[in-house]
């Protein structure tokens, strides 16, 4: 069931009323939708605000994913997704996605606000084996705010299979514990 907090264009409020009452400041925007002013952000209401990018076919991923999860501040400009289920998805896309055509499996998703989102452990091991500075800092900010989530994705890690990039992630989320270790000390 969708949130009453959320808020689409052309749902139960035209674009033209949207707006008003944001100018207002009834309304502010998340994601793709838009929330009451004094609603507290939820990363149920993160998620249910890609409802319409995502649908049930998509799960959100990366960057996408540590935003839904409280990781980061702010959603990508272009949200990552993959597919949530095993059969190829024939239509997509749009400029504001990066899609990725392999499955997730299901034990690394969440249902959260009624769209798929990977796991915390299995978001910050995507973060991690993405080489480039804005991923590397999501992944630390992500670390930091949920204590034990580095030794989960380890973990994770650890047990998973043949994966690209790998070796390099685990290297990485085992510098930010020592990185931890000496900001402690």
């Amino acid at each position: 069931m969708a949130s009453p907090f959320l808020y689409f264009a052309g749902d139960r409020l035209s674009v033209a009323e949207l707006s008003a009452a944001r100018l207002d400041g009834d309304l502010v925007e998340l994601g793709d939708a838009y929330i009451p002013a004094d609603a507290v952000e939820t990363r149920g209401l993160r998620a249910g605000s890609l409802r319409g990018t995502l649908g049930v076919t998509l799960a959100a991923t990366h960057l996408s994913a540590a935003w839904i999860h409280g990781g980061v501040d702010e959603p990508p400009a272009r949200h990552t997704v993959q597919r949530a289920v095993s059969r190829r998805v024939n239509h997509v896309l749009s400029r504001r996605i990066v899609y990725r055509d392999t499955n997730v499996a299901l034990d690394d998703l969440l249902l959260i606000g009624g769209v798929w989102v990977t796991t915390p452990e299995r978001t910050l091991v995507d973060l991690a084996r993405v080489n480039d500075d804005l991923h590397a800092c999501a992944a630390r900010q992500m670390s930091e705010r949920f204590p034990g989530l580095r030794a989960e994705s380890i973990a994770w890690l650890k047990r998973s299979g043949v994966l690209p990039h790998k070796r390099p992630a685990l290297a990485f989320l085992q510098g930010l514990g020592e990185r931890e270790s000496a900001m402690t000390t």
